[in-house]
């Protein structure tokens, strides 16, 4: 017999009660609890360095990292072709584009739609097998809810439900709405097929498209993100940071690619392309010619010349700004960086590290040696013109929003600790102090946990006036700072690599995360330090791209430690040899899957075409698991507790049942 303390808990229970005011309403809930405690595990997808690579990602959430390919083939594997199960797949992931092709194709299109509308229902079952009806009918749309419900729970094999099946499938087609129920079932698989998704980091930059991701997940069903470096950047930006708008839109240039920032969010860049022609005119810029890929918008010489002219023109405001930065707060330890001090402009040379360097280029028009670090009048006024740019951007402001509200610094979920990059450590492996606030200093989970919240600072208007400034500066900090747990690197060469052609400068050496990272006991150590517990614990990172094609392993520290950046961005495709891993955590253990290139949604849709997908097994469960073996478990369980004390409560008379009127 269990005690409770019910006087302690009297408040409460009276709240609980509101919801559950009869005896039989808390033991139904709890019959209903206990059942979903015995269903298989919900389906995790873990993706991160995603890049703005929107066609390849929205690809990866409607095939479900093949994951859907794989149940069309277990279901149809002997009554299909090979073709008819492509075309089938290529349905389920393009529904509307794919229906169009169809009907310019079909002869008997009523005939097609019965016998599609019978495999999506097939598909749709398999896919919701291991939900309740309650969660599965949550996910349907308004319009057909009741007609899916009915298709999914009846039997075929029984004549009678076979001909009240057929009868349904007859008068979706007769009353003109097969194209419609068709588009919804496949979303519905969609949704089903992937019950949360964990996002490492890194959404934006070198792709064209991550305003349209942020799209996608400002509406997705189940999803969180732990910030990356270049997310950080964003977040600085829309905060009003003017040297991370400076590095946001010279990553743009530098990749030749503007749709993000003029398309997606409107942002003005008229101003710069102005400056930078009336300055850098007579200027080749050849150390600044941006890095083309088969998505840019650069087709031509004068496109081209430009393009460097603004690279140029923003990246030496840049330096300007993040030196004036590294002044302003001694405490970074960042003045080393402060190079234009470093400059001997007569001679064309730099001082680096008890060395001379030739620069590549010394024409700086709009430094003064006296005062390197400040901007000139014109530049001044035009990073005036940009802040207001990214300020008013309504989108931008939307979406940096949405990273708050389903973002942080970390997360620990199902024995599992994600966090995108680092965590500090000294060179013993033990976790390393950090300075945040001058005096403050953290280290391990709470470096992380007082990191997020000096970021949602510089969001608050309420906060106090001196941290909320600092906590904007903070940004740049966290984009390049050496202990950075997002950075985590002896410098970012940037300038280095603009203007020094000796490849010794360039090089930018790893922290001690990156340096241990494979050793077990290391990892054990970063796992207690966060709380993490459980015989299967691992720790999911992002950040730095597995370079597969020189035999690499994604997987280490014995497999505790799981580093999935295969390369989304086409940028990394030849460094890495693959284009992206997923992680799948499902009801019967981990997989990796590793994706090669995508080459279009038109591709797919035409042709059938699909990513590749190689499957890689890290860890099986040696039974099943289910809910009760989650995070989700353990709260329900709390719930199911506290409605045991409420029945308690009820039968012993501390709180009288409710009828509620009918």
């Amino acid at each position: 017999m269990k005690h409770y303390d019910i006087e302690r808990d009297m408040r409460y229970l009276k709240l609980l009660s509101q919801s559950f005011p009869t005896v039989a309403d808390a033991s139904t809930e709890i019959i209903n609890l206990q059942a979903i405690l015995n269903l298989p595990k919900g389906t995790e997808h873990f993706l991160a360095d995603i890049h703005g690579e929107y066609e390849a990602f929205l690809h990866v959430l409607k095939n479900a990292s093949g994951n859907i390919k794989r149940k069309v083939n277990e279901l149809f594997g002997t009554t299909l072709r090979e073709n008819e199960k492509r075309e089938l797949c290529s349905l389920i992931y393009y529904p509307e584009q794919k229906l169009e092709l169809v009907k310019q194709t079909e002869e008997d299109i009523n005939d097609w739609y019965h016998i599609t509308i019978h495999q999506l229902v097939a598909v749709c079952r398999d896919v919701s097998s291991k939900y309740t009806r309650s969660k599965v009918r949550k996910s349907l749309p308004e319009d057909f809810s009741y007609i899916i419900q009915e298709l999914l729970h009846e039997r075929t094999d029984d004549i009678d439900k076979a001909a009240y099946v057929n009868g349904i499938v007859e008068t979706i087609i007769s009353t003109g709405r097969a194209d419609d129920f068709i588009i919804a079932i496949a979303n519905v698989i969609h949704r089903l097929s992937i019950d949360s998704l964990h996002i490492l980091g890194d959404v934006y930059d070198r792709g064209p498209g991550a305003h349209i991701i942020m799209d996608t997940m400002r509406h997705y069903h189940s999803w969180d993100i732990q910030w990356g470096n270049h997310d950080i950047l964003w977040m600085g930006a829309a905060a009003g940071n003017d040297a991370c708008i400076c590095n946001v839109i010279r990553l743009s240039l530098r990749y030749a690619n503007l749709t993000t920032l003029e398309e997606g969010y409107g942002i003005n860049l008229v101003p710069l392309a102005t400056f930078a022609m009336e300055t850098y005119g007579e200027d080749p810029c050849t150390e600044f010619k941006p890095k083309l890929s088969g998505e840019s918008s650069v087709n031509d010489e004068k496109t081209l010349r430009l393009t460097a002219q603004m690279h140029k023109a923003i990246a030496i405001i840049q330096f300007k700004l993040e030196n004036q930065l590294f002044e302003r707060h001694p405490s970074w330890n960042m003045q080393k960086r402060n190079l234009f001090k470093h400059i001997d402009y007569e001679k064309g040379t730099i001082d680096l590290d008890g060395k001379t360097y030739k620069l590549t280029s010394c024409f700086f028009p709009t430094i003064d040696p006296k005062t390197p670090n400040s901007l000139t009048k014109e530049e001044t006024m035009l990073m005036r013109k940009l802040h207001h740019s990214f300020m008013v951007s309504e989108k931008l402001g939307k979406h940096i929003r949405t990273l708050l509200q389903h973002g942080c610094m970390y997360t620990i979920i199902n024995n599992n600790l994600l966090f995108h990059a680092s965590c500090p450590l000294c060179d013993d492996g033990t976790l390393k102090e950090v300075e945040i606030y001058p005096g403050r200093r953290y280290s391990g989970r709470a470096l992380m946990h007082n990191t997020g919240m000096m970021i949602r600072t510089a969001f608050q208007s309420d906060s106090d006036t001196g941290e909320r400034q600092y906590a904007i500066d903070y940004f740049l900090y966290l984009w390049c700072g050496t202990d950075s747990p997002l950075f985590d690197k002896s410098k970012m060469a940037t300038f280095e690599r603009y203007f020094i052609k000796e490849k010794e400068t360039h090089a930018e050496e790893k922290g001690n995360y990156f340096k241990l990272r494979d050793n077990e006991e290391v990892v054990d150590h970063i796992l207690d330090a966060f709380g993490v517990s459980g015989p299967n614990r691992h720790i999911i990172n992002g950040h730095v791209p597995v370079r597969a094609a020189k035999g690499e392993n994604p997987i280490k520290a014995g497999g505790k430690l799981m580093v999935i950046d295969g390369g989304f961005s086409r940028a990394y495709h030849n460094e890495t040899g693959i284009a992206g891993y997923t992680l799948v955590y499902h009801s019967r253990g981990f997989q990796l899957v590793q994706h090669e290139p995508f080459t279009s949604a038109e591709d797919a849709i035409k042709r059938g075409t699909d990513i590749v997908s190689t499957i890689q097994i890290v860890e099986m469960s040696n039974h099943r698991m289910r809910v009760a073996d989650t995070d989700k478990g353990e709260e329900l369980r709390r719930q199911v507790g506290d409605l045991e004390e409420l029945l308690y409560a009820y039968r012993h008379g501390y709180i009288k049942e409710t009828e509620q009127k009918k």
